[in-house]
């Protein structure tokens, strides 16, 4: 494992957590309590490159991924899928220290966020969900399967580098097309554009069926104008209920409310970071209705 570079003007060092079968890549800045941000499927561990030097300025430590097949982690995963990611990022925590650690999701890794908060409560302090996937979309199965039938063509690689564009309906940063050519040259690399398709058949069922089990607290952050939902305030208020979490709608954002509006959704994160998350596990336990553990003196 390569070590973070001490200078702070520089980027930070890619470092890697070895998985069955694969190596997934990660970077860490800052000092803090842990915050885990996972991005979205096509998409790189920058996407969080304005959220999270924001959130280290505030006093947290954050760690961005990115996914299976995607950036710098391998391709040679038997498995893509969003229920996968979960299992990494049980994994990152577990190695950057056990937390608790807010886990920031985004579209399909906020299903895989749902997952380890369900699946491992005392690793988690609190959720953020943004443009989230938390089960699969009624009535959008036609529109599904005819982008998986376009992305299988030779020309898949051009028509998701236009409609990842169409995601951002808002006010786009100014980088944005740097970053899909990032994007791009990442997906030419051998065999990120098969994990990109394997990852594309992700289902969300496995999500929903544990929103019930999550106990962290949680904020879910939607744009008004997401074009993945006929309805995306009513997909949000959804997730809010079922996770009894607070909601955040951001006028004219689309699917990534994070970067289009930073200005907006920033601030908002950060209180919910510092108001909201319970960071030690007697925090957790006592917010939960459970007498805190008491460490009998040595």
């Amino acid at each position: 494992m390569t070590q973070t570079n001490a200078n702070a003007t520089q980027p930070p060092t890619t470092r890697f957590l070895d998985r069955p079968h694969g190596r997934i890549a990660y970077d860490v800045t800052g000092e803090g309590p842990l915050v885990v941000a996972a991005p979205g499927m096509g998409d790189l561990r920058s996407a969080y490159r304005m959220l999270a030097p924001a959130l280290v300025e505030a006093g947290y430590r954050v760690a961005t991924m990115d996914l299976r097949g995607h950036g710098e982690s391998d391709t040679t995963f038997g498995a893509f899928d969003g229920e996968a990611a979960g299992t990494d990022i049980i994994a990152l925590l577990e190695d950057l220290g056990g937390g608790p650690a807010v886990v920031i999701g985004n579209s399909m890794t906020a299903g895989s966020a749902v997952m380890a908060a369900a699946e491992r409560p005392d690793l988690v302090a609190g959720l953020v969900l943004t443009g989230p996937f938390v089960r699969d979309p009624s009535g959008g199965r036609l529109a599904e399967l005819s982008l998986r039938v376009m992305l299988t063509r030779p020309w898949g690689p051009r028509v998701w580098n236009t409609y990842y564009a169409k995601l951002y309906p808002g006010r786009q940063p100014e980088d944005l097309q740097a970053h899909r050519d990032h994007i791009r040259q990442n997906l030419r690399e051998p065999g990120r554009w098969n994990a990109f398709i394997q990852t594309t058949r992700t289902r969300h069922a496995y999500a929903e069926a544990r929103l019930d089990d999550v106990q962290a607290p949680v904020l879910v952050v939607m744009g008004d104008s997401d074009p993945d939902w006929s309805d995306a305030a009513a997909e949000a208020e959804y997730i809010g209920q079922r996770l009894d979490g607070q909601v955040l709608m951001v006028e004219h954002a689309g699917h990534y409310p994070h970067v289009e509006y930073p200005e907006v959704v920033t601030p908002r994160i950060t209180s919910f970071l510092a108001e909201e998350a319970r960071w030690t596990r007697s925090e957790r336990q006592a917010q939960d209705g459970h007498e805190p553990e008491v460490t009998p003196d040595a």
